[in-house]
Protein backbone atom coordinates (compact mmCIF):
# COMPACT_ATOMS: atom_id res chain seq x y z
CA UNK A 1 0.00 0.00 0.00
CA UNK A 2 1.79 3.31 -1.28
CA UNK A 3 1.00 6.20 1.15
CA UNK A 4 0.13 8.42 -0.97
CA UNK A 5 -3.18 6.13 -1.12
CA UNK A 6 -5.56 7.07 1.72
CA UNK A 7 -6.04 3.92 4.52
CA UNK A 8 -10.25 4.39 5.08
CA UNK A 9 -9.81 1.67 8.07
CA UNK A 10 -6.57 3.28 9.57
CA UNK A 11 -8.23 6.79 9.54
CA UNK A 12 -11.58 5.16 10.85
CA UNK A 13 -9.34 2.92 14.02
CA UNK A 14 -7.61 5.73 15.03
CA UNK A 15 -10.97 9.01 14.39
CA UNK A 16 -12.51 8.02 18.13
CA UNK A 17 -9.10 9.57 19.23
CA UNK A 18 -8.72 12.92 16.85
CA UNK A 19 -12.62 13.89 17.93
CA UNK A 20 -11.79 12.84 21.37
CA UNK A 21 -14.27 10.15 21.64
CA UNK A 22 -11.52 7.93 22.90
CA UNK A 23 -8.28 9.00 25.08
CA UNK A 24 -4.93 7.40 24.30
CA UNK A 25 -2.96 6.18 27.41
CA UNK A 26 -0.70 8.58 28.63
CA UNK A 27 2.26 6.86 28.61
CA UNK A 28 1.29 6.27 24.81
CA UNK A 29 1.43 2.15 26.67
CA UNK A 30 -0.17 0.72 23.37
CA UNK A 31 0.18 -2.72 21.03
CA UNK A 32 -1.12 -2.47 17.60
CA UNK A 33 -1.69 -5.31 15.56
CA UNK A 34 -0.93 -5.20 12.37
CA UNK A 35 -0.58 -1.54 12.44
CA UNK A 36 0.18 0.38 8.89
CA UNK A 37 1.27 3.61 8.82
CA UNK A 38 -0.46 6.86 7.41
CA UNK A 39 -0.90 10.12 8.32
CA UNK A 40 -3.45 9.32 10.70
CA UNK A 41 -1.06 7.39 12.81
CA UNK A 42 1.65 10.35 12.76
CA UNK A 43 -1.33 12.60 14.03
CA UNK A 44 -1.32 10.66 17.14
CA UNK A 45 2.31 10.15 17.42
CA UNK A 46 3.73 6.78 17.97
CA UNK A 47 6.01 7.17 21.18
CA UNK A 48 5.56 4.01 23.50
CA UNK A 49 3.82 1.83 20.94
CA UNK A 50 4.72 -1.30 19.96
CA UNK A 51 3.41 -3.26 17.02
CA UNK A 52 3.03 -6.17 14.77
CA UNK A 53 3.23 -6.49 11.02
CA UNK A 54 4.02 -9.58 8.43
CA UNK A 55 3.98 -7.67 5.40
CA UNK A 56 7.63 -6.61 5.14
CA UNK A 57 6.74 -2.85 2.90
CA UNK A 58 4.82 -1.80 5.59
CA UNK A 59 6.98 -3.28 8.59
CA UNK A 60 9.48 -1.10 7.14
CA UNK A 61 7.16 1.89 6.95
CA UNK A 62 6.65 1.31 10.48
CA UNK A 63 10.24 1.04 11.63
CA UNK A 64 11.49 3.98 9.69
CA UNK A 65 9.06 5.99 11.99
CA UNK A 66 10.46 4.65 14.94
CA UNK A 67 7.92 1.66 15.88
CA UNK A 68 8.98 -1.52 17.77
CA UNK A 69 7.98 -4.40 15.63
CA UNK A 70 6.98 -7.65 17.71
CA UNK A 71 6.72 -11.25 16.68
CA UNK A 72 3.05 -11.42 16.19
CA UNK A 73 3.09 -15.39 17.11
CA UNK A 74 4.91 -14.75 20.26
CA UNK A 75 3.38 -11.97 21.96
CA UNK A 76 5.11 -10.89 25.15
CA UNK A 77 3.14 -11.45 28.33
CA UNK A 78 2.74 -7.92 28.71
CA UNK A 79 -0.69 -6.65 29.33
CA UNK A 80 -1.63 -3.17 27.66
CA UNK A 81 -4.16 -0.43 28.36
CA UNK A 82 -4.86 -0.02 25.03
CA UNK A 83 -4.89 -2.62 21.85
CA UNK A 84 -5.49 -1.66 18.22
CA UNK A 85 -6.44 -4.24 15.34
CA UNK A 86 -6.67 -4.11 11.96
CA UNK A 87 -8.11 -7.39 11.01
CA UNK A 88 -7.72 -9.09 7.88
CA UNK A 89 -10.17 -10.29 5.39
CA UNK A 90 -9.87 -13.88 6.05
CA UNK A 91 -12.18 -15.10 8.59
CA UNK A 92 -9.71 -17.56 10.76
CA UNK A 93 -6.91 -15.35 10.76
CA UNK A 94 -8.93 -12.17 11.74
CA UNK A 95 -10.27 -14.76 14.45
CA UNK A 96 -7.24 -15.17 15.57
CA UNK A 97 -5.64 -11.68 15.49
CA UNK A 98 -8.91 -9.95 17.38
CA UNK A 99 -8.38 -13.02 20.38
CA UNK A 100 -4.85 -12.13 20.49
CA UNK A 101 -5.89 -8.47 20.98
CA UNK A 102 -8.24 -9.86 23.96
CA UNK A 103 -5.51 -11.84 25.42
CA UNK A 104 -2.88 -8.68 25.61
CA UNK A 105 -5.68 -5.88 27.17
CA UNK A 106 -5.16 -5.01 30.38
CA UNK A 107 -7.86 -5.20 32.93
CA UNK A 108 -10.02 -1.82 32.74
CA UNK A 109 -8.38 -1.62 28.89
CA UNK A 110 -10.08 -1.82 25.67
CA UNK A 111 -9.33 -3.62 22.69
CA UNK A 112 -10.50 -1.26 19.17
CA UNK A 113 -10.55 -2.87 15.36
CA UNK A 114 -11.74 -1.50 12.34
CA UNK A 115 -12.92 -3.02 9.21
CA UNK A 116 -14.10 -1.94 5.80
CA UNK A 117 -17.14 -2.37 5.03
CA UNK A 118 -16.72 -4.46 1.81
CA UNK A 119 -14.13 -6.45 3.97
CA UNK A 120 -16.44 -8.37 6.49
CA UNK A 121 -16.50 -5.10 8.88
CA UNK A 122 -20.25 -6.83 9.83
CA UNK A 123 -18.78 -10.06 10.54
CA UNK A 124 -15.74 -8.98 12.66
CA UNK A 125 -18.01 -6.63 14.92
CA UNK A 126 -20.14 -9.62 15.66
CA UNK A 127 -16.50 -11.63 16.33
CA UNK A 128 -15.55 -8.92 18.79
CA UNK A 129 -19.28 -8.78 20.10
CA UNK A 130 -19.00 -12.52 21.32
CA UNK A 131 -15.31 -12.46 22.73
CA UNK A 132 -15.98 -9.21 24.71
CA UNK A 133 -19.51 -9.13 25.05
CA UNK A 134 -21.12 -5.40 24.66
CA UNK A 135 -19.33 -2.98 22.01
CA UNK A 136 -19.49 0.63 21.56
CA UNK A 137 -19.86 0.86 17.20
CA UNK A 138 -19.11 4.05 14.91
CA UNK A 139 -19.38 4.51 11.03
CA UNK A 140 -16.52 6.38 9.37
CA UNK A 141 -14.83 5.82 6.41
CA UNK A 142 -17.00 3.52 5.05
CA UNK A 143 -16.10 1.22 7.53
CA UNK A 144 -16.90 0.43 11.25
CA UNK A 145 -15.14 1.05 14.23
CA UNK A 146 -15.70 -1.33 17.50
CA UNK A 147 -14.32 -1.06 20.72
CA UNK A 148 -14.67 -2.84 23.60
CA UNK A 149 -16.11 -1.31 27.34
CA UNK A 150 -13.51 -0.69 30.23
CA UNK A 151 -16.25 -3.43 32.90
CA UNK A 152 -15.88 -5.98 29.48
CA UNK A 153 -15.52 -9.52 30.58
CA UNK A 154 -13.98 -11.39 27.95
CA UNK A 155 -15.20 -15.36 26.93
CA UNK A 156 -11.84 -17.02 28.48
CA UNK A 157 -12.68 -20.80 26.45
CA UNK A 158 -13.65 -18.89 23.01
CA UNK A 159 -10.33 -16.13 23.68
CA UNK A 160 -8.76 -19.73 23.71
CA UNK A 161 -10.24 -21.55 20.70
CA UNK A 162 -9.58 -18.57 18.36
CA UNK A 163 -6.45 -18.11 19.46
CA UNK A 164 -5.31 -20.44 17.54
CA UNK A 165 -7.81 -20.54 14.43
CA UNK A 166 -4.83 -19.50 12.29
CA UNK A 167 -2.21 -21.81 13.39
CA UNK A 168 0.21 -23.70 11.14
CA UNK A 169 -1.68 -27.12 9.82
CA UNK A 170 -0.97 -30.11 7.06
CA UNK A 171 -3.23 -30.26 4.25
CA UNK A 172 -2.62 -32.97 1.84
CA UNK A 173 -2.98 -32.87 -1.59
CA UNK A 174 -1.64 -35.01 -4.56
CA UNK A 175 -0.05 -31.89 -6.07
CA UNK A 176 2.70 -31.62 -3.87
CA UNK A 177 6.04 -33.81 -3.52
CA UNK A 178 6.04 -35.76 -0.34
CA UNK A 179 2.12 -35.19 -0.52
CA UNK A 180 1.07 -32.69 1.65
CA UNK A 181 2.15 -29.05 2.55
CA UNK A 182 2.30 -26.93 6.06
CA UNK A 183 -0.06 -23.68 5.60
CA UNK A 184 -1.94 -21.74 7.67
CA UNK A 185 -5.15 -19.46 7.07
CA UNK A 186 -4.33 -16.05 5.57
CA UNK A 187 -1.91 -16.45 3.15
CA UNK A 188 -2.06 -16.85 -0.11
CA UNK A 189 -3.77 -19.84 -1.24
CA UNK A 190 -3.94 -21.32 1.98
CA UNK A 191 -5.78 -24.25 1.36
CA UNK A 192 -5.33 -25.37 -2.30
CA UNK A 193 -2.24 -25.31 -4.92
CA UNK A 194 -3.06 -22.40 -6.89
CA UNK A 195 -4.03 -22.57 -10.09
CA UNK A 196 -1.77 -19.89 -11.79
CA UNK A 197 1.31 -21.64 -10.25
CA UNK A 198 0.38 -24.92 -10.87
CA UNK A 199 0.01 -23.94 -14.44
CA UNK A 200 3.61 -22.80 -14.06
CA UNK A 201 4.84 -26.05 -12.70
CA UNK A 202 3.23 -28.13 -15.54
CA UNK A 203 5.65 -26.10 -18.30
CA UNK A 204 8.94 -25.93 -16.01
CA UNK A 205 11.59 -27.41 -18.20
CA UNK A 206 13.95 -30.11 -16.15
CA UNK A 207 17.30 -28.09 -17.13
CA UNK A 208 17.14 -25.58 -14.96
CA UNK A 209 20.41 -25.72 -13.05
CA UNK A 210 22.72 -23.76 -10.79
CA UNK A 211 21.65 -20.93 -8.72
CA UNK A 212 18.00 -20.67 -9.12
CA UNK A 213 14.90 -18.35 -7.13
CA UNK A 214 11.64 -18.10 -6.67
CA UNK A 215 10.41 -14.11 -6.28
CA UNK A 216 7.06 -13.91 -4.03
CA UNK A 217 7.54 -17.88 -3.23
CA UNK A 218 4.54 -18.02 -0.64
CA UNK A 219 4.42 -21.42 1.06
CA UNK A 220 7.23 -22.91 -1.32
CA UNK A 221 5.08 -24.70 -3.78
CA UNK A 222 7.09 -23.43 -6.98
CA UNK A 223 9.99 -24.09 -4.87
CA UNK A 224 8.93 -27.75 -4.35
CA UNK A 225 8.49 -28.16 -7.93
CA UNK A 226 11.89 -26.97 -9.16
CA UNK A 227 13.44 -29.01 -6.52
CA UNK A 228 11.32 -31.93 -7.99
CA UNK A 229 11.61 -31.59 -11.63
CA UNK A 230 15.45 -30.33 -11.70
CA UNK A 231 18.30 -31.79 -10.58
CA UNK A 232 20.93 -29.72 -11.72
CA UNK A 233 19.53 -26.79 -9.83
CA UNK A 234 22.65 -26.20 -6.86
CA UNK A 235 20.91 -24.30 -4.67
CA UNK A 236 17.70 -22.58 -4.13
CA UNK A 237 16.66 -18.59 -2.85
CA UNK A 238 13.31 -18.15 -2.03
CA UNK A 239 12.01 -14.25 -1.55
CA UNK A 240 8.72 -13.53 0.23
CA UNK A 241 7.50 -10.59 1.49
CA UNK A 242 4.65 -12.04 3.92
CA UNK A 243 6.38 -13.89 6.70
CA UNK A 244 3.95 -16.00 7.73
CA UNK A 245 4.17 -17.52 4.30
CA UNK A 246 8.40 -17.12 4.54
CA UNK A 247 8.02 -19.40 7.61
CA UNK A 248 5.77 -22.03 6.29
CA UNK A 249 8.09 -22.41 3.08
CA UNK A 250 11.14 -22.55 5.52
CA UNK A 251 9.33 -26.15 6.92
CA UNK A 252 7.85 -27.01 3.47
CA UNK A 253 11.60 -27.18 2.28
CA UNK A 254 13.29 -28.37 5.55
CA UNK A 255 14.17 -31.38 3.53
CA UNK A 256 15.77 -30.50 0.62
CA UNK A 257 18.55 -32.02 -0.38
CA UNK A 258 20.35 -29.07 -1.01
CA UNK A 259 21.01 -25.33 0.22
CA UNK A 260 17.99 -23.55 0.65
CA UNK A 261 17.55 -19.58 1.75
CA UNK A 262 14.97 -18.23 2.86
CA UNK A 263 14.69 -14.45 2.35
CA UNK A 264 11.81 -12.18 4.53
CA UNK A 265 12.56 -9.65 1.46
CA UNK A 266 10.44 -6.97 -0.84
CA UNK A 267 11.38 -8.06 -4.28
CA UNK A 268 9.87 -4.39 -5.62
CA UNK A 269 12.87 -3.09 -3.89
CA UNK A 270 15.28 -4.95 -6.08
CA UNK A 271 17.81 -8.00 -5.08
CA UNK A 272 21.06 -8.01 -4.86
CA UNK A 273 22.06 -11.75 -5.84
CA UNK A 274 22.52 -13.21 -9.09
CA UNK A 275 20.71 -16.49 -10.71
CA UNK A 276 20.76 -18.75 -13.33
CA UNK A 277 17.20 -18.41 -13.17
CA UNK A 278 13.91 -17.08 -11.43
CA UNK A 279 10.23 -18.77 -11.35
CA UNK A 280 8.03 -16.30 -10.45
CA UNK A 281 3.80 -15.68 -9.58
CA UNK A 282 4.26 -12.02 -8.81
CA UNK A 283 1.49 -10.59 -6.82
CA UNK A 284 -0.10 -7.97 -7.86
CA UNK A 285 -2.09 -6.40 -5.09
CA UNK A 286 -0.87 -5.17 -1.91
CA UNK A 287 -3.10 -5.22 0.97
CA UNK A 288 -5.48 -3.77 -0.71
CA UNK A 289 -8.45 -5.48 -3.16
CA UNK A 290 -7.77 -3.60 -6.26
CA UNK A 291 -4.99 -4.34 -9.10
CA UNK A 292 -1.66 -3.02 -8.98
CA UNK A 293 0.28 -4.09 -11.97
CA UNK A 294 2.99 -1.77 -11.03
CA UNK A 295 3.74 -4.44 -8.64
CA UNK A 296 4.51 -7.08 -10.88
CA UNK A 297 6.13 -4.65 -13.27
CA UNK A 298 8.74 -4.09 -10.37
CA UNK A 299 9.40 -7.99 -9.92
CA UNK A 300 10.14 -8.19 -13.80
CA UNK A 301 12.41 -5.77 -13.67
CA UNK A 302 14.32 -7.18 -10.34
CA UNK A 303 14.37 -10.48 -12.10
CA UNK A 304 16.01 -8.86 -15.02
CA UNK A 305 18.64 -6.79 -12.69
CA UNK A 306 18.86 -10.04 -10.77
CA UNK A 307 19.98 -12.65 -13.51
CA UNK A 308 23.13 -13.52 -14.71
CA UNK A 309 23.57 -12.96 -18.39
CA UNK A 310 21.78 -15.63 -20.57
CA UNK A 311 19.33 -15.96 -17.51
CA UNK A 312 16.20 -17.18 -18.10
CA UNK A 313 13.03 -15.73 -16.07
CA UNK A 314 9.43 -18.26 -16.23
CA UNK A 315 6.82 -16.30 -15.56
CA UNK A 316 3.00 -16.53 -14.73
CA UNK A 317 0.67 -13.77 -15.03
CA UNK A 318 -3.04 -12.88 -15.41
CA UNK A 319 -3.35 -12.39 -18.97
CA UNK A 320 -5.10 -8.55 -18.56
CA UNK A 321 -2.12 -7.56 -16.89
CA UNK A 322 0.35 -5.27 -19.09
CA UNK A 323 3.49 -6.57 -18.24
CA UNK A 324 4.49 -6.89 -21.98
CA UNK A 325 6.54 -3.59 -21.69
CA UNK A 326 8.39 -4.27 -18.91
CA UNK A 327 9.50 -7.41 -20.12
CA UNK A 328 10.70 -6.12 -23.33
CA UNK A 329 12.46 -3.92 -21.42
CA UNK A 330 14.31 -6.35 -19.33
CA UNK A 331 14.98 -9.31 -21.73
CA UNK A 332 16.34 -9.76 -25.28
CA UNK A 333 13.98 -12.60 -26.08
CA UNK A 334 10.08 -12.85 -24.44
CA UNK A 335 8.49 -16.48 -25.75
CA UNK A 336 4.47 -16.83 -24.92
CA UNK A 337 4.83 -20.37 -23.68
CA UNK A 338 0.51 -21.15 -23.06
CA UNK A 339 -2.61 -19.21 -22.07
CA UNK A 340 -5.54 -20.66 -20.52
CA UNK A 341 -7.51 -19.83 -17.72
CA UNK A 342 -7.11 -16.47 -17.66
CA UNK A 343 -3.51 -16.97 -17.03
CA UNK A 344 -0.06 -16.41 -19.46
CA UNK A 345 3.02 -18.11 -19.04
CA UNK A 346 6.23 -16.41 -20.01
CA UNK A 347 9.70 -17.35 -20.31
CA UNK A 348 12.53 -14.58 -20.95
CA UNK A 349 15.57 -15.05 -21.68
CA UNK A 350 18.72 -11.89 -20.71
CA UNK A 351 21.06 -11.23 -23.07
CA UNK A 352 24.40 -12.82 -22.62
CA UNK A 353 26.88 -10.13 -23.16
Amino acid sequence: MSTTHRDQALDALLHPFAEGLLRWPQAGNALFLRAREGAALHALGVRGMVATQPFKPEAERLQRVGVELLDEDALPATRFPLVLVLPPRQREEARALLAKACSAVAPGGMVIAAVANDEGAKSREADLKLLAGGLNVISKHHCRVSWTRPDATFDAALVAQWSKADAPRAVRSAEVPGGAFQTRPGVFAWDRVDAASRMLAQVLPDDLHGRVADFGAGWGYLSLQVLARCPKVASLDLYEADARSLALADENLADAHLPVHCHWHDVARGVDERFDAIVCNPPFHALGRGDRPDIGRAFIAAAASALKPGGRLWLVANRHLPYEQALGEGFAQVRTLAQDGGFKIVEGEKARA
